[in-house]
């Protein structure tokens, strides 16, 4: 009886949203008044909290680069060039292999097979690692990366320093993700933030000592980046021992997560791949941005606006989440009506939110680059890509959180392909082609991949409202039998918990 108890209290509201939109004896604006209220409540229990830890996490990697700013421009842009050319294509690749987390245990956590959550934590964290390996050689490389595609030498050499700090930051990526995924299929997303918040306080004070204090420079603002996203991982993996909440989907290290490895795999990489596409998307904007003349001036102007639109994409991110969360465990648990509506209400209140940040951003458009780095030309420079940030914040309202649609509903692979059309086949292209040939510099990149974003978000919209959620619910409970098949009888778990 023990684990019947989280089912009653996790899908108690989910129930009644369903119950609510099936209710045809209730008016139509009744029905749908109860069922908004409904559905606020479960996504603002989501997505505040997850917006918060996201929020927090991006403010320790932009703090980081304030510091460096503060050190030079030179170095703002060394730091920056680091930061989006090297280090977000591991961010990228981790996280988008941790969502196949979120598709399998959201949709699992639905159905309250609890015991298959803490399986697809460890096998996830298992895959992760190993992939993480190769990614430390790319860190290790990254200055002859950074000259071979052209970027200036001593920009480059002073990026590779930055990286190099960073490389224990890439391990903690890989047990970080799987876990934190793993707590927002259960709906603990406040025990994240509050961890979040209390590691940006400790990673602010070790940032002034080691970069003013003991003078340590790139090298150590990088390091001590590192070391706070372990002091996260380690205060995470604490709360799952410890805390009650998870007794019933963490029953201990399990020989059962060395198997279906390679099925794993598969599914991760379609992850990966739709994830590492978009997040690559904009990444190869700042490499792009060293290409052109005055480079320095560029990217640090460019890196201003990528720095404010990855600070306000966090906001997206906690939304995509818990679209992420909302959709699979909604599909999980049978409830197609659920689902669609949930669909439409987290895009509706993300899209808001993504207005109000463009205007706040466009208001403030002189004034923004001095958080960053000194310089009236740095400055002017941002203004005049303000308009276009404007437009990024706006599309960031909705893309996000289709992805994130597509993740509960588990559609990786499908959004990959469409990753490549859009970004690759036309917005990068076009980009280029305005940039260069029409001498229209970044302004020019940045119109062409703006152009490949909303050619996606388009799509996505299409596809994500004419779906049939019936349909869907039927493949998520396919999918679950399938895995559930590959995990052979549980037996004597490696270590018990208390």
């Amino acid at each position: 009886m023990r684990q019947e108890a989280p089912a009653a209290a996790a899908h108690s509201s989910s129930s009644e949203l369903e119950n609510v939109l099936a209710n045809t004896d209730l008016a139509w604006s009744t029905r749908y008044k109860k069922a908004i209220w409904i559905e606020l409540k479960l996504l603002s229990k989501l997505a505040a909290p997850a917006v918060v830890m996201y929020l927090l996490n991006n403010s320790m990697s932009m703090s980081t680069r304030i510091f460096a700013g503060h050190l030079g421009n030179l170095e703002f842009a060394a730091a920056c060039l680091g930061n989006q050319g090297i280090q977000l294509f591991a961010y990228g690749l981790l996280l988008g292999m941790g969502s196949a987390v979120e598709t399998l245990c959201g949709q699992a956590y639905g159905a309250g097979r609890y015991e298959m959550l803490g399986i697809y934590l460890q096998r996830a964290t298992v895959v992760l690692t190993l992939f993480s390996l190769p990614l430390v050689a790319i860190y290790l490389l990254s200055r002859q990366l950074l000259v071979a595609i052209g970027e200036e030498r001593e920009v480059a050499k002073l990026a590779s320093v930055f990286v190099y700090g960073l490389i224990p930051q890439v391990l903690a990526y890989a047990v970080n993700f799987p876990i934190q995924k793993f707590l927002q299929a259960q709906c603990i997303v406040t025990p994240g933030a509050m961890i979040s918040l209390a590691t940006l306080a400790v990673h602010l004070a070790a940032s002034w000592a080691t970069v003013w204090w003991m003078g340590m420079g790139l090298l150590g603002a990088a390091l001590v980046l590192s070391i706070s996203w372990w002091i996260m991982v380690a205060a995470q993996v604490v709360y799952i021992l410890k805390s009650q909440r998870c007794r019933d989907t963490w029953r201990g290290l399990r020989w059962e997560a060395l198997t279906g490895v390679w099925e794993f795999v598969k599914l991760s990489m379609g992850s990966a791949v739709m994830l590492c596409l978009e997040t690559w998307y904009f990444q190869i904007l700042v490499l792009i941005a060293g290409l052109l003349e005055d480079p320095q001036l560029s990217l640090d102007a460019l890196s201003v606006c990528m720095s404010i639109n990855a600070l306000l994409f966090t906001v997206a991110i906690g939304f995509n989440a818990a679209a992420s969360v909302r959709v699979g465990n909604e599909i999980g648990a049978g409830h197609s009506r659920a689902a669609a509506f949930s669909v439409v209400v987290v895009n509706s209140v993300s899209l808001v939110v993504a207005v109000i940040e463009a205007f706040v951003v466009l208001s403030q458009r002189h004034v923004i680059s001095y958080v960053f780095t000194g310089g009236e030309r740095v400055a002017d420079a941002v203004a005049d890509l303000c308009p276009l940030l404007a437009v990024t914040l706006v599309l960031n309202g909705l893309q996000p959180v289709l992805s994130g649609v597509a993740v509960g509903c588990g559609w990786q692979a499908y959004v990959a392909y469409v990753n490549i059309g859009c970004y690759y086949v036309v917005g990068i292209p076009v980009g280029c082609v305005l940039g260069f040939k029409f001498n229209l510099g970044i302004k020019g990149i940045w119109w062409g991949m703006i152009g490949g974003a909303i050619m996606q978000t388009l799509i996505l919209l299409f596809v994500t409202f004419r779906t049939d959620w019936d349909k869907e619910v039927e493949k998520a409970k396919e999918r679950l039998d399938r895995w559930e098949d590959n995990t052979t009888p549980i037996k004597e778990p490696l270590l018990l918990k208390e």
